[in-house]
């Protein structure tokens, strides 16, 4: 039942706070939140979760369930896991405030609160709890703990996580777990102020166990909306031997390896197992609500985020002022006609896309630096978690066209980035660099937004970081292997024993950017120089194969050779996360050059649909997500682009858990959804154009924003049935199955008519 009717979740949502109701009835004309359900990704290792934030929000209140031996085989401590929630687990040990969604390696999962009631138990394996009766939707979370009779529901503001707990009569009891997280990372203090505050920090970091020497805070404060009548907290100590064991039996008993617990302290504590708890007896029935503020800066931050947020604000008024602000962002895209199904997987897509990058800075503009975490200040929003080799690909394209006010904000937080640590980032994550997967992302993302004429940042500064990253040969955290890439054109089997040929096929992607911009800038020199680099893959093609295929440091091919090994994830090594097959057409900025290395139109697209039948298209990771869009430079084949897309959003997006078709990496798989849906799709990063195939919907209307595109919408509209037979951009008809972003703002729509 918890995958029924997301419409008959959001009634049920505004039946419980009659506020949301009177606010969706009188001032919001249709609710696009009912479209939305965040159990999709929870399943198929879509490392979505479905506990509620709010758009681009820091605090994400999420069901814990990956702990524990109930929850194996998904189980955190079992196996790489990097999500605090799987769909098939069952059983529960809390709800953690500050979560990752999308991504593919473990972080945060932290601060974990959990009521229960009955006698005091800090042990989460014993305070667990199965759980039933879930509800998810846009900002809103509930469920109830089987073990307690205990009903939880959560939402959240920006940097604020909030719960409202039903205790039934009783004893109860609400815990604060420091020690529980998705790493192995630790180490936390907390302090309790007051029967109604708790403060402290949390450490976090070591992202795909690596870097652990970067290691961070993450600052708290807690607050109750009924005091305790007690409250202490609990330390569990190390299994000490020898002499210390004897002091530990005789100085105030034997704790050793066991919990310690100390009811009424205050001062603080600090520690690995450590957390507190807020104990109750209530005479009936009885609902508490309890506030986490977060920040990255400082404990008072944290407190003053709570403050200026949420203040006297209710649960029922938060949630509403949240749930509006999802559905402002989510009706800047209007879809009509098309199943409802469709427009559950479009505006699940959308949603998910508006998560990450989320904010760093304070309610105050504070943020802390790049490495060293000095205390500085922005005028506007520092985003964070930039997983740029997944998403400079289409969500920051999809970020350009419908809000371009946060894509000018992410380049300039790209631009800080660079100014604090003298690199764009690569895969950054509260400013801190893990340096995961390969390439030089973050120019590609840069170029693109400016040659979409959103220039309201540093153009100067930014190529001067761009041409940096592409020529610094020593050094150089963005392009290891570049002196071997300008001495041969490509990066040997020598240079690295992983992903010679993508990592090359990566630093082609962002020569090619950086010549773009160079002609755009007027640097003639530098626009003939990155252009011919960007062509350098070229060296790799085995015309024998028609596949690329790694070289060794004299020029010969590796030998042997099998182009599927890589398939899976499997390491070799000649691509990173993919094989020859899944690569080789990854050339989207030399498609025609490319089609005539292989033998021309017919070898290539011979080629490419050997890709799909022999079973190597793997929808699941980026490098071959735009493939179905290459046939549309075939003169004649262009069916096939909207034959496959179509096939490939029936099996894999789906209105179930299993809705997408593995790790949704900060929204990628989620942006490709939505622009294949629309009907067009961004083929070229650093060149706006998009292709075009056959739209799920009969309209679908983007509301630009006029200060960028001088413009208030766009209109995309399907006429017919079967195959796409023409195309109208305004009252010019397109001769070819592709156009540019300039000329699909600056038209009032684009018709796309089919076969009837």
């Amino acid at each position: 039942m918890k995958l029924s009717l997301n419409y008959l979740w959001m009634m049920l949502v505004l039946a419980f706070y009659p506020e949301t109701q009177i606010q969706a009835q009188s001032t919001i004309e249709k609710d696009y939140t009912q479209y939305v359900n965040p159990f999709i990704g929870t399943s198929n290792f879509g490392t979505t979760n479905p506990g509620p934030i709010a758009v681009r929000g820091m605090a994400n209140v999420s069901p814990f369930n990956v702990a524990g031996l109930n929850n194996l085989p998904l189980e955190k401590d079992s196996r790489w896991l990097s999500t605090p929630y799987v769909h098939e687990n069952k059983f529960l040990t809390g709800y953690s405030h500050a979560n990752l969604s999308g991504v593919g390696c473990p972080e945060l999962g932290v601060i974990l609160a959990m009521p229960t009631t009955g006698a005091l138990e800090t042990d989460y394996l014993k305070y667990g709890s199965t759980y039933s009766e879930e509800v998810s939707s846009a900002g809103y979370y509930s469920n109830r703990l089987d073990k307690y009779d205990i009903k939880v529901e959560a939402t959240a503001s920006t940097r604020v996580g909030l719960s409202k707990y039903s205790f039934p009569k009783g004893r109860a009891n609400i815990l604060l777990n420091m020690g529980l997280g998705l790493t192995n990372e630790q180490g936390a203090s907390l302090r309790i102020v007051s029967p109604t505050e708790i403060e402290g920090v949390r450490t976090v970091g070591s992202f795909c166990y690596y870097k652990p020497e970067e290691a961070y805070p993450l600052y708290f404060v807690a607050q109750f909306s009924e005091p305790a009548t007690a409250y202490g907290i609990w330390k569990k100590s190390s299994k000490m031997e020898g002499i210390e064991t004897q002091w530990m039996q005789s100085h105030g008993g034997s704790y050793n390896g066991k919990t310690l617990l100390k009811e009424g302290f205050r001062q603080e504590v600090v520690g690995d197992s450590i957390g507190a708890y807020m104990r109750y007896n209530f005479d009936e029935p009885t609902n508490v609500e309890m506030r986490i503020g977060l920040s990255y800066v400082s404990i008072a931050n944290a407190r003053e985020n709570l403050e200026k947020e949420v203040g006297n604000n209710t649960f029922s008024s938060v949630l509403t002022k949240t749930r509006k602000n999802w559905n402002t962002h989510l009706s800047k895209i209007e879809v009509e006609g098309g199943s409802e199904e469709d427009k559950i997987k479009f505006y699940t897509a959308l949603y998910h896309t508006l998560i990450h990058p989320s904010t760093l800075n304070d309610f105050n503009g504070e943020y802390p630096k790049m490495g060293t975490r000095e205390t500085l200040k922005t005028d506007g929003t520092r985003y964070t978690v930039f997983s740029l080799w997944d998403t400079y690909r289409n969500l920051h394209q999809l970020m350009s066209l419908v809000y371009p006010e946060q894509q000018s904000n992410m380049i300039n937080s790209m631009l800080r980035i660079y100014d604090e640590s003298g690199w764009l980032p690569k895969w950054e994550l509260n400013a801190t660099e893990t340096t995961t997967m390969v390439g030089d992302p973050a120019g590609i993302i840069i170029a693109d937004t400016y040659l979409k004429g959103i220039q309201d940042f540093d153009i100067a500064l930014a190529y001067k970081a761009m041409v940096k990253s592409a020529d610094q040969l020593k050094d150089n955290p963005l392009r290891p292997g570049l002196e071997d890439y300008l001495k041969y054109g490509y990066l040997t089997t020598t240079t690295t024993n992983s992903g010679s040929v993508s990592t090359t096929q990566e630093y082609n992607i962002s020569d090619y950017a950086i010549a773009q911009l160079a002609k755009e800038l007027g640097k003639k020199e530098d626009y003939k120089r990155f252009s011919q680099r960007s062509r350098s893959y070229r060296k790799l093609l085995d015309k024998n194969l028609n596949l690329l295929r790694p070289k060794n440091e004299d020029g010969s091919w590796l030998s042997p050779y099998d182009p599927t090994n890589g398939a899976n994830f499997i390491k070799n090594v000649g691509f990173i996360e993919g094989n020859a097959w899944q690569y080789t057409f990854m050339a989207p900025h030399d498609i025609p050059g490319l089609m005539k290395l292989m033998g021309g139109k017919r070898r290539f697209s011979q080629q490419l649909e050997k890709v799909f039948s022999s079973g190597q298209f793997d929808m699941a990771n980026e490098p071959d997500i735009m493939y179905p869009y290459l046939f549309n430079y075939v003169g004649g084949e262009e069916f096939k682009t909207q034959e496959k897309v179509k096939e490939l959003l029936k099996q894999h997006y789906k209105n179930k858990p299993e809705g997408l078709p593995g790790n949704d990496d900060t929204g990628t798989m989620s942006a490709w959804a939505v622009f294949s849906l629309m009907g067009i799709y961004p083929i070229n990063p650093a060149n706006p154009i998009y292709a075009i195939t056959t739209p799920s919907f009969d309209k679908t209307t983007i509301h630009l924003n006029e200060k960028y595109y001088g413009k208030d919408k766009i209109e995309i509209i399907k006429i017919g049935r079967g195959k796409i037979s023409k195309l109208q951009s305004g009252t010019k008809t397109l001769n070819k199955f592709f156009i540019s972003h300039e000329n699909l703002v600056n038209n009032k729509s684009l018709k796309i008519y089919l076969e009837h």
